[in-house]
């Protein structure tokens, strides 16, 4: 069997896991797999993000250990609810996740974003219980002039829209509390890490204006899926690739070897696809309809106002596979089919948070062959 870290279950086992953003779909993904595990998982979150929402179809709430709604710029309920919860382990996903979403209301994507994850990591500061933070930002952080190059984490950042930029603003303050405030003289002995991920597809995903759950609605309406960007490149996965990473980099950074050692791990970390998960729209809509079946078909909008998103963007995550043994184990056309088949079981009725842990198991499996 090939040399590749895995998820160690017995690490998660009755450990206290506070996750920001648990109502969302990564983080409700994210909640459901720590559970799975043993995990007393926290969640701090504003309600779910869409109607319906993964949230609610898989019982999320019945699984985990609490379940705040508030703002994280409520620093008082933030500093209770993480007191309360004594966690050692720090997911941080809460965010305005859309890039157009960035350009209709840019402010509160900017509070979000950028003062949310300071207001995380200074209350942080007065919870001694924590001892490794992953701070999740996007593959977006990078100043992007769409060469045919691979960002690595060493690359500048940058942000062309608001969205991308308040990103790339979170990771600088990232950086900047780890380096003033976290595993220094008289600092919180917690370790920090970034993890930039490509674009995550998988069952459970409602969201408005992006680009697999517009097929996924318009094929069910019978209906074709219109594209606004079609040629347009991106590192598609499925969201379990990323969580794994997110995963296997909170577990080195508890590392029992020593703060030495964990904290060589304290840092930014790319989680992307292979090169053939890099597709365009257009391939992705066209394998999505042709897994979908019944006629499901795609058509290019021909519009002129669209706000500009970068029209390729590709991540080397070579760091990942060499420090933390981590690698993908689905590519895009097992990817698309594991996000459509959940749709359709959803579409039928079916047990959702049983069809989500037989993903994450059949994931699992796949990783140790």
């Amino acid at each position: 069997m090939e040399n590749v870290e895995i998820m160690m279950p017995l690490v998660w086992q009755g450990k206290s896991v506070f996750v920001t953003g648990h109502t969302g779909f990564k983080g409700s993904w994210l909640s459901l797999w720590l559970a799975q595990m043993g995990a007393e998982v926290h969640g701090f979150s504003l309600n779910p993000p869409s109607d319906p929402a993964l949230f609610d179809v898989a019982e999320i709430s019945n699984i985990i250990s609490s379940d705040v709604r508030d703002d994280l710029a409520n620093l008082d309920k933030l500093k209770s609810a993480l007191k309360s919860a004594k966690p050692e382990v720090v997911f941080h996903l809460a965010a305005q996740a859309l890039v157009r979403d960035g350009y209709k209301n840019p402010l509160d994507t900017f509070a979000a974003n950028i003062m949310g994850t300071a207001n995380l990591l200074e209350v942080v500061r007065d919870v001694d219980s924590v001892r490794a933070i992953v701070v999740v930002t996007t593959d977006k952080v990078y100043e992007n002039a769409e060469q045919e190059i691979l960002f690595n984490e060493a690359d500048p950042l940058g942000g062309h829209d608001p969205y991308s930029a308040s990103k790339a603003a979170a990771e600088i303050i990232t950086a900047s509390y780890r380096n003033s405030f976290y595993n220094v003289k008289d600092g919180h002995p917690a370790q920090i890490a970034t993890a930039r991920a490509g674009n995550v597809i998988g069952g459970g995903d409602w969201a408005t204006d992006r680009l697999v759950p517009d097929c996924l609605r318009s094929f069910s309406a019978n209906e074709a899926v219109l594209l606004r960007y079609p040629n347009a490149v991106r590192p598609w996965q499925h969201v379990l690739e990323p969580l794994s990473g997110y995963l296997v980099l909170a577990e080195k950074l508890l590392s029992e070897s020593g703060p030495d050692f964990a904290h060589n791990f304290a840092k930014a970390w790319n989680f992307g696809p292979d090169d053939d998960a890099d597709a365009t729209v257009h391939n992705v809509a066209e394998t999505a309809a042709r897994l979908w079946g019944g006629g499901a078909s795609v058509a290019v909008k021909n519009n002129n106002d669209n706000p500009y998103e970068a029209g390729l963007l590709k991540l080397n995550s070579t760091l990942a596979r060499n420090e933390l043994g981590w690698k993908p184990r689905w590519n895009l056309d097992q990817a698309l089919q594991h996000t459509i088949e959940w749709h359709h079981q959803w579409l039928k009725g079916s047990d959702m948070k049983s069809m989500c842990q037989n993903q994450i198991n059949a994931y699992i499996l796949a990783a140790t062959k």
